[in-house]
């Protein structure tokens, strides 16, 4: 019998009981590209069936937003390497490979992780700007919007992968 859910695993260590739900989604969300990255065949990354986002794309966007959005958690400016990240999301490259792509995303949620361990839950409803216009939002929002936008993808990913592999 395959595991529960993520949300039904208990408490991930060290996060705040408040953001166990972001933990929760994210660590799902990596488990779930997992699969469908193991389903993927190079050759059909930037397929665009139907003219839709390819699996390449949310590949890089779910590393790409996860970075901006705790970027922004965190008070700060995005960096000209997140900008550069932003504008190459969806670009054919076909030295990229879908191992490679989870990897970096893999690798966010780990620092998406540990963001959160550091997170004092005191600091939640804090104002923060998000992007250049620097629209209102506060940490946790921008915590629950990196979670819900990255299982967003992740659905969209995994209908890509379907269609791609059909």
């Amino acid at each position: 019998m395959s595991q529960p859910e993520v949300w039904l695993r208990g408490p991930v260590d060290g996060i705040p009981a408040l953001l166990q739900p972001v933990a929760h989604a994210l660590l799902q969300a990596r488990e779930d590209v997992a699969g469908l990255v193991a389903d993927l065949p190079a050759d059909r990354l930037w397929r665009r069936p139907g003219g839709a986002a390819s699996a390449g794309f949310h590949l890089q966007h779910l590393a790409g937003v996860l970075d901006r959005m705790l970027t922004y958690a965190r008070g700060e400016p995005l960096s000209d390497a997140q900008f550069a990240h932003l504008h190459a999301e969806g670009v054919e490259d076909p030295a990229l490979t879908p191992e490679a792509l989870f990897d970096a995303f893999a690798e966010g949620v780990d620092a998406a992780l540990a963001q959160l361990r550091a997170t004092d839950p005191a600091t939640l409803p804090e104002w923060r700007g998000v992007g250049r216009d620097q629209l209102p939002s506060t940490v946790i929002g921008t915590l629950v919007h990196a979670a819900e936008h990255t299982q967003r993808h992740v659905g969209q990913l995994l209908v890509t992968v379907r269609v791609v592999n059909a």
